[in-house]
């Protein structure tokens, strides 16, 4: 897995680098105002999991599941530490149904 860097959003705009989605999956710095931002060029819906290890505001622990729609991109988010941050690294661990053509990258307000 690899560690997205996180893109900082600005008044004076931000243009976030987008990586190749890693079949491994990935981890970012999860944060309340942590988003994914992911562009899914190819053909087929992809489902992106972001996997809770903590309680939801409603008090469950789920993961969070997205469906990107073939070429369509979603942006997903908030990434709370207090729900989805590893104990073994603090870092949330996101992973994708399909990588080809799947790009993806982290921000925060």
């Amino acid at each position: 897995m690899a560690t997205l860097t996180t893109a900082a959003i600005t008044a004076a705009g931000t243009d976030p680098a987008f990586v190749a989605a890693n079949g491994a999956g990935d981890k970012v710095v999860p944060g309340d105002t942590t988003y994914l931002h992911v562009k899914n060029a190819s053909g087929v819906s992809v489902t992106v999991t972001i996997t809770a290890v903590g309680l939801c505001s409603q008090g469950s622990t789920h993961n969070s599941v997205v469906a990107v729609p073939a070429g369509a991109d979603r942006v997903i988010g908030p990434i709370r530490g207090s729900q989805f941050a590893a104990v073994s690294d603090g870092l949330a661990a996101v992973t994708y149904s399909a990588v080809t053509s799947v790009t993806v990258a982290a921000c925060r307000l």
